[in-house]
């Protein structure tokens, strides 16, 4: 009996830290996106759920292994850093419970499958997913968030991928509107949700030499920029008025309780609790806002067929 239970203990390590190198979290979270641009897809151009299910498998195991690829190469470029800042302190990449070159392997099978997968849905699709790599591993984690403040606005492209892949598995032409709309909100998004977190989490930064905006620049730059930023989502909304009303009036009321929560309590907060608000708001943003593009999506899809 002893044995059987440390077997299912070092199993469910084990799985525990293979989870903690591929960013599991991150996976799921993206995952939202991803189904909102490939739903959006079906919907717009009238095509069945069932007509595209092999696709649509396809999309969901590409995307799983590029995303659980760029984490992995994350966590074993960004050792130094993180084992400085408390929160990645004990990621297996740093403790050594995984090896290098482990992680290595793992990043690059995870890579071309994920890759070779998604090209049975479109080349398109194989081709975004390779790009959304690329910039995460090489402009993002290798170069800019080491080296400049506007490294969150370089890595926002990598972050904005997901939706145009799962758009792309769909139907190989990402010149929509309605995939542009939710493009261009996937990559301004990123900067006010990590502009909050790099504010919550500003001494780890600073002791790992991360030159996150609020690091080098303070709060009150962060949060004009953050603003900015926010009224650019606002306009962003317009892009799904071709595809639906209801879609960009649900977009503008989201980014318009976002800015409002910004202002008001940017006055009235210490910037620690104000970060706090923004990056809950953030991931309520996204949420609701990619849960009722896919939930739009599949009721017109449904009624129109």
């Amino acid at each position: 009996m002893q044995i059987e239970n440390k077997i299912i203990t070092d199993k469910e390590t084990a799985s525990t830290k293979l989870a903690q190198t591929i960013k599991t979290g991150i996976i799921k979270s993206n995952l939202i996106p991803m189904f909102a641009g490939l739903t959006l897809a079906l919907y717009t151009y009238k095509i069945s759920l069932f007509e595209k299910l092999p696709e649509i498998i396809f999309a969901l195991v590409g995307s799983i292994l590029i995303m659980g690829a760029a984490g992995a190469f994350n966590n074993l470029f960004d050792r130094d850093i993180d084992s400085i800042m408390e929160r990645t302190k004990n990621r297996p990449t740093v403790t050594g419970e995984i090896k290098p070159k482990t992680v290595l392997w793992l990043g690059t099978f995870m890579a071309l499958f994920g890759i070779a997968i998604l090209a049975l849905t479109t080349s398109l699709a194989a081709l975004l997913g390779f790009l959304g790599l690329f910039f995460y591993i090489v402009p993002y984690t290798m170069w800019s968030k080491r080296r400049t403040v506007y490294n969150t606005e370089v890595g926002s492209i990598a972050g904005a991928m997901p939706p145009l892949i799962g758009w792309a598995a769909i139907y190989p032409d990402v010149t929509h509107p309605a995939i542009l709309g939710l493009f261009v909100i996937s990559v301004i998004w990123q900067m006010p949700h990590f502009y909050a977190i790099a504010i919550r989490k500003n001494d780890e930064y600073k002791a790992a030499k991360v030159p996150m905006l609020p690091v080098v620049k303070g709060v009150k730059r962060t949060y004009i920029q953050t603003n900015i930023y926010l009224i650019i989502l606002i306009g962003t909304s317009v892009l799904f008025y071709s595809l639906s009303l209801g879609l960009m009036l649900v977009a503008l009321l989201l980014s318009l309780i976002w800015f409002g929560l910004s202002v008001y309590g940017y006055k009235r907060m210490d910037p620690e609790k104000w970060a706090t608000y923004m990056f809950i708001y953030s991931l309520f943003h996204m949420t609701i806002l990619f849960s009722t593009v896919i939930i739009y999506s599949l009721i017109g899809i449904i009624f129109k067929l």
